[in-house]
């Protein structure tokens, strides 16, 4: 993939990345050095975009909290998993087919289109009368999800000058701090005085704002096919995209049944991957090759590994501290802040000469704090260990999750830069199920089913399995760390 060469001073203040000819081209950037993401330039376009997200992020954190009400309601506890695979697997699908829409034809179709199927997810699973319609309208939702999450991508490449899409993917980052904190508590209030459906249902109309401020200023600065984007959809990555959407499913089927019934699916799941990410993911991602392919293998390292491990951190706080629930995840809510504060780390002008070192730093971090969790499994280590140690693998997250995206969009030729966005996202969310379901496996090998039970309660500490949750952490610590040779092969050669 060719790199998005400066073009100099000048222009790299002025000019809009990636637009081509075409509409995008009519409007002229703003251009001053004073004109930063929330300059009168960009105002509309960075609120209007930075909201849309906040939204998403918002609604992702705060259905867990709603669902097992809507389950139990509707009588839909088995297919309760179904309700969050739906969405994945359908994103997926929405990636690839986002990256090449936006390519083709510019990111305004495939966000608005995007918003609207997210939006009427939404509407079906808040009216939904059965379960079945509830896991429908999730999957019409992940399908919304994942065209606006890549097109989004699109837009800050072609939108903003290259000395402010380090701030915006910050800012990006940063969306999801305040509702992992607040969401869950909001969801939990609404559900109880209001009921789980007005936690779908309240959604849509919020989006209709920060829409009337971001498309006008989309159409303006980024609509338009680029210059050398392909006529043609590639109807064959779609294809290996429906695959990968498909087997995700199976893979995620296969994980919760741990019985020989579930070889046959997972076979099938892995048969439609394996073809699948070599097509759709960068050419030499599973080799670390430098470059591209390093920036995206890292940022399905980084992400597999932490989202995994933090997956069981409450449980095991619960089951083997006695902590209470709210305390255990309280445990993890500081790090939503450090998170914060590692994108805007990297998103410092003057520490651009030094993001590749920052990133080996970040994964260490992210290594570090998951060998370090599963310390507490010993009596006389104190349990704040634990938050501690997670605030600074948040720290190395925010760093090295935004400073994927940043090099991403540096290193991709403006036509390319949707289906690269995608095969980012995709190793993002691919690698999360992949290392969450081998996880899962381990700690159910090890008999920590039996602590893992839908309520579990403080003092559950007797009968632990600690083993089980060393099963899980210590595979995930050493993922992170390959992570850490990975982070320093993100830089091309050079010539």
């Amino acid at each position: 993939m060719s790199v998005i060469e400066p073009r100099g001073e000048e222009a790299a203040e002025t000019a809009v990345p990636g637009c081509g000819e075409g509409p995008a081209a009519s409007g002229p950037a703003p251009s001053g050095r004073g004109t930063g993401v929330l300059g009168p330039g960009f105002l509309a376009l960075s609120l209007g975009i930075v909201s849309v997200v906040l939204l998403i992020a918002f609604e992702a954190t705060a259905v867990g909290t709603a669902m097992p009400v809507a389950a139990r309601e509707l009588d839909g506890v088995p297919l309760y998993a179904f309700a969050f695979s739906a969405y994945f697997t359908t994103s997926l699908f929405g990636m690839v087919l986002a990256g090449q829409w936006a390519d083709r034809a510019g990111p305004l179709a495939p966000i608005t289109v995007g918003i609207g199927a997210f939006a009427a997810g939404l509407l079906l699973s808040g009216t939904a009368a059965t379960m079945w319609i509830l896991v429908l309208g999730r999957a019409v939702q992940g399908l919304g999800g994942g065209l606006v999450v890549v097109a989004l991508y699109v837009v800050v490449s072609r939108a903003y000058p290259r000395r402010l899409q380090p701030s915006v993917l910050a800012a990006f980052a940063a969306c999801w701090v305040v509702p992992s904190v607040v969401g869950p508590l909001v969801s939990g209030t609404v559900t109880e005085h209001l009921g789980w459906r007005w936690v779908f249902l309240g959604i849509p109309v919020l989006v209709v704002p920060p829409l009337a401020l971001a498309l006008p200023q989309i159409r303006r600065r980024a609509a338009g096919p680029h210059a050398a984007g392909k006529a043609l959809p590639d109807g064959r990555r779609l294809r290996f995209a429906l695959g990968i959407s498909l087997g995700a499913g199976l893979l995620q089927y296969a994980a919760q049944d741990l019985r020989w019934l579930s070889l046959p699916p997972a076979l099938a799941g892995a048969a439609l991957l394996v073809p699948a990410v070599r097509v759709l993911l960068p050419a030499g991602t599973w080799r670390a090759a430098r470059g591209l392919p390093s920036v995206v293998l890292l940022r399905g390292v980084a992400a597999g590994s932490f989202i995994a491990a933090e997956s069981f951190v409450p449980l095991m706080l619960v089951t083997e501290r006695g902590l209470s629930p709210t305390l255990a995840g309280l445990s993890l809510a500081f790090g939503g802040s450090t998170w914060a504060l590692g994108s805007f780390l990297q998103s410092r002008p003057r520490l651009e000469a030094h993001r590749p070192r920052l990133m080996i730093l970040g994964m260490v971090l992210v290594a570090a704090a998951v060998a370090t969790a599963p310390s507490v499994l010993v009596p006389a280590v104190p349990v704040w260990t634990v938050a501690v140690a997670w605030a600074f693998g948040c720290f190395g997250m925010g760093v090295v999750v935004s400073s994927t995206s940043v090099l991403l969009l540096q290193l991709s030729a403006p036509e390319e830069a949707g289906a690269n966005s995608a095969g980012l996202q995709i190793a993002d969310g691919l690698s999360n199920v992949l290392l969450l379901a081998a996880g899962g496996a381990a700690f159910a090998s090890l008999g920590g089913g039996e602590v893992g039970g839908a309520h579990p309660v403080a003092g559950a500490a007797t009968g632990s399995h600690p083993a089980a949750f060393a099963a899980v952490f210590l595979p995930m610590a050493a993922v992170a760390a390959a992570g850490v040779w990975v982070a320093a092969r993100v830089r091309e050669p050079s010539a």
